[in-house]
């Protein structure tokens, strides 16, 4: 699959929602729970159990290889995967003290 910028998606494995802030360049093979990510709405074909540390609401989600960048608008029990690479979350940057 190849998003776009502000494509919203859900997992077809369990209740994890996100929206794309930042494209990748080539298609990319998105997973959650290892099941494919859809267009919303999507539907939930498959249950899954723990998966790692799942994807939690608010926290951005980047793959530096593809330049993709994902935002949980919805938590899930699922792990974000791109080619089978879990995704990692985006740190946070420093800003220059007030003094």
């Amino acid at each position: 699959m190849k998003p776009t910028t502000g494509t919203r998606l859900g997992s077809t494995a369990c209740t994890a929602e996100v929206i794309v802030v930042r494209a990748p360049d080539a298609e990319v093979d998105l997973t959650c729970g290892s099941t494919p990510m859809a267009p919303l709405p999507a539907e939930t074909t498959t249950e899954v159990g723990e998966d790692g540390p799942g994807a939690v609401v608010g926290k951005r989600y980047v793959h530096p290889p593809s330049g993709m960048e994902l935002l949980c608008t919805k938590a899930g029990a699922g792990l974000l995967r791109v080619g089978g690479e879990p995704l990692e979350i985006k740190k946070a940057k420093n800003l220059p003290s007030s003094d």
